[in-house]
C-alpha cells in the first residue's frame, strides 16, 4: 500500500472552493492530466481501472515525477482522491541539449536563458529541433516540462535502401530524422524525404514530401 496519496476531502474542497484546484476522484486521474499528492507534481502517462475478483475497483497508473522525471506505478483507490495542478504554459524557445541539461530562452530576451533536467522530457526530446518554438509547463513559478504539437515534420537523414520488390510488400525500416530519433517508416522512404511523425507515439504518420 502506498503511502498517503491524497488530502482530506474537507481541503480539496475548500481549495475547489476558493479557486485553487479541482478535486479528481480515482477514476478520473487519466493520462495528461496532471496531478498534485505528497508534495510533488506528476503527468499522469497511462491508467486503467481494474477490480480484481469480488474486490473493490482501482486506478493502476504509471505516473512521471515533473521535477525530477522519475516514472513510477502506482494505484488509486475508489475512496482516493487527489487535486489536479493548475499549470500554465508559456511559449519559449529550445536551444540545445547538453551533459543531460536542455537549455531554453524567453524569445523576447535571449539572454533570459534556463534549463531543464533531461529526463523530465525524455519523451519529447527526440523530436525537438533547436530553435523551435515550444509550450513550456509551470507549476507554482517551477519550470516542469514541454508540450509539443502531436504531430510534426522531420526531414530523413539516414534511411536504408529498399531492396528492389519489398517495396510492394509493405513493411518497414528504420530511418534516422533530423533531431537524430530513429523512427520506424515504410521501406519506401528515402533520404531527404520530409514525413510526419506522431510526437506522443513515435509513429511514423505519412510522407509529406519525396526527395
Amino acid at each position: 500500500m502506498h503511502g498517503k496519496v491524497y488530502e482530506s476531502l474537507d481541503t480539496l474542497l475548500l481549495n475547489v472552493a476558493l479557486g485553487y484546484m479541482a478535486v479528481l476522484t480515482y477514476s478520473e486521474i487519466t493520462p495528461g492530466k496532471v496531478i498534485t499528492f505528497d508534495g510533488n507534481i506528476y503527468l499522469v502517462l497511462k491508467s486503467h481501472v481494474m477490480r480484481k475478483d469480488m474486490g473493490k475497483p482501482s486506478n493502476q497508473t504509471k505516473l512521471r515525477n515533473l521535477k525530477n522525471g522519475k516514472v513510477s506505478e502506482i494505484a488509486f483507490h475508489a475512496a482516493e482522491k487527489v487535486s489536479e495542478a493548475d499549470v500554465e504554459d508559456r511559449e519559449v524557445k529550445f536551444l540545445y541539449a547538453n551533459r543531460g541539461e536542455a537549455w531554453f530562452c524567453d524569445p523576447k530576451d535571449p539572454k533570459d536563458r534556463f534549463k531543464l533536467v533531461e529526463d523530465v522530457i525524455a519523451d519529447q526530446l527526440p523530436y525537438m529541433k533547436p530553435n523551435m518554438m515550444v509550450e513550456m509547463r509551470t507549476w507554482e513559478g517551477e519550470l516542469l516540462g514541454v508540450h509539443l504539437p502531436v504531430k510534426m515534420e522531420f526531414k530523413v537523414t539516414e534511411a536504408p535502401p529498399a531492396i528492389k520488390g519489398n517495396t510492394a510488400q509493405g513493411g518497414s525500416k528504420q530511418a534516422k530524422i533530423e533531431t537524430g530519433a530513429m523512427v520506424s517508416v515504410p521501406l519506401f522512404i528515402n533520404q531527404d524525404d520530409v514525413i510526419r511523425v506522431n510526437t506522443e507515439t513515435g509513429e511514423y504518420v505519412e510522407r509529406v514530401e519525396k526527395a
